[in-house]
């Protein structure tokens, strides 16, 4: 009666495609960019310019609600404690350092597929093999439930994206009024912090064995690390 069970294709990951260039496996959505986003912040430099933090939260498909979840306070009240262990704390405190935050939503972009190419805009569509995704808005029905990332935010990312010699593209989740989809990034947007989504293209997204790029997958990592050392 208190059990949780998941059913999940049987088998672990394996490579895929005549070269070998992919990953294939259940649930990369969000598990892949849950493993870049944690292996550059354990590669981060112990003694940061500013306060580095990853969070992996839950519940995002559904809304993220629950204590698990990117709509609880969380996060905010774990701030609000650091602040308090530093002495600093007050309410204009927790909301000064949220604001002044800065934040890559971690979380898969949709793939161009040939076999549904009508779901797609060609010229705004992610594709394996190009590296890290960036959404700068995402939502449905044109920016619809969107948290879009402001052109100076954006700058400063692709500068220091540059500057570390990682590839980037950047994607819309498919056709207006055909495709769209949402991430937490409004969430934490709403304390004032800047934020853009970001990580790794799939093909077949939420499909039982989903396909990602490996070429991806380490472009994604080095922007994460970029990110943390740079921004």
């Amino acid at each position: 009666m208190s059990a949780e069970i998941a059913l999940v294709p049987a088998g672990r990951a394996r490579e895929l495609g005549l070269d070998r260039s992919m990953v294939l496996g259940y649930g990369q959505d969000d598990r892949v960019c849950s493993y870049t986003s944690l292996v550059a912040m354990l590669e981060a430099s112990a003694t940061p310019a500013r306060t580095n933090c990853c969070l992996l939260v839950d519940k995002e498909e559904i809304g993220s609600y629950g204590a698990t979840g990117m709509q609880s306070q969380f996060f905010e009240n774990i701030v609000a404690e650091v602040l308090n262990l530093t002495g600093q704390y007050s309410e204009l405190a927790v909301r000064r350092a949220l604001q002044n935050s800065v934040m890559l939503s971690s979380d898969v972009s949709s793939a161009f597929d040939p076999l549904y190419a009508a779901a797609y805009d060609k010229k705004n569509v992610a594709y394996l093999g190009k590296g890290m995704v960036f959404n700068k808005f995402t939502g449905s029905r044109g920016k619809s439930g969107s948290s879009e990332a402001n052109a100076e935010y954006v700058a400063r990312l692709r500068n220091a994206l540059d500057s570390n010699n990682v590839h980037y593209q950047f994607s819309e989740l498919g056709k207006v009024d055909l495709g769209g989809g949402g991430t937490i990034a409004y969430m934490m947007a709403k304390y004032g912090m800047d934020v853009i989504d970001s990580g790794v293209a799939v093909l077949s997204m939420h499909a039982p064995w989903e396909a990602t790029s490996k070429i991806d997958i380490y472009e994604t990592k080095k922007g994460y690390s970029a990110f943390l050392a740079e921004m």
